[in-house]
């Protein structure tokens, strides 16, 4: 994957959106993530760090080496964790891991794979870098498994067009649903996938703010432009579909969606 191939693009309000992302749904997504003292984890696609700072946070004493492909988000990952001294940051990729086999304990990479045209060869070369016994984590999300009240064609069409963007870079946004299959043929043992489902309503308005509206619209959103540029919906459509989305964020309105977490050995 190169720079061009994420398709939310590398912007401040991108960055602003993961952070929000990783601080809403730290408690779903890693409440049971946790590295012992001593142990070496790889976390392969880093980014901007909005996943790394909660790892180093939660795992004080293991030693987490973060690798991205982009030196800006390599330079605010860094920033971002810089009140952490378990995580060293290289520049590299799934495909290219500087890094001796089965250097590792474990391995994380969180919302990764659904930007890779090869996620098994991916997955592959991840599995080298664990020891016998090591253990990777992966933590993707399916679009498809999202759903809202009142929902309009007009709200579906837009998150459709986001993932037919994804699908065309390489990519797909509907890989938590492929987690199992996928690490099985990459050779892991012992495979379990966990889904961990986001539900929104009015009660729960740390959720409307956090995941709703700045992490699910907020990545919709930005894949406006090319979605128009490519013709997959003209510019009324578009802009009915985001009202009406987050008409589903007011009173009397739900939000749902599922990531799924998956767990691996090697032997």
């Amino acid at each position: 994957m190169s720079d061009a191939d994420y398709v939310h693009g590398y912007s401040d309000r991108e960055s602003q959106r993961l952070s929000d992302q990783a601080t809403t749904l730290g408690a779903l997504l890693h409440h049971d993530t946790r590295y012992p003292p001593g142990s070496r984890v790889l976390e392969c696609g880093c980014g901007t760090g909005a996943q790394t700072v909660l790892l180093a946070a939660s795992s004080p004493g293991a030693r987490i080496v973060s690798v991205d492909l982009s030196p800006a988000s390599l330079c605010q990952a860094r920033s971002q964790c810089a009140g952490h001294s378990n995580v060293t940051f290289l520049a590299a990729d799934a495909f290219h891991l500087p890094f001796e086999d089965r250097t590792f304990d474990d391995i994380f990479v969180c919302f990764l794979l659904e930007h890779l045209a090869e996620p098994v060869r991916a997955l592959r070369a991840l599995a080298r870098m664990l020891r016998p016994g090591g253990e990777i984590t992966a933590i993707e999300g399916d679009h498809g498994s999202w759903y809202c009240h009142p929902q309009t064609p007009e709200a579906s069409r837009t998150v459709d067009c986001l993932i037919r963007i994804q699908e065309r870079l390489g990519g797909d946004a509907l890989i938590g649903r492929r987690l199992y299959p996928l690490l099985v043929e990459a050779g892991f043992q012992q495979v379990e996938v966990s889904p961990r489902m986001v539900y929104v309503d009015a009660s729960r308005p740390e959720l409307v703010e956090g995941f709703s509206k700045n992490t699910f619209i907020a990545m919709v959103e930005g894949v406006r432009e090319q979605a128009l540029e490519w013709g997959l919906i003209d510019a009324s459509t578009w802009d009915r579909g985001i009202a009406d989305m987050l008409r589903a964020t007011g009173p009397g309105g739900t939000f749902c969606y599922t990531f799924f977490k998956a767990r691996g050995t090697v032997r």
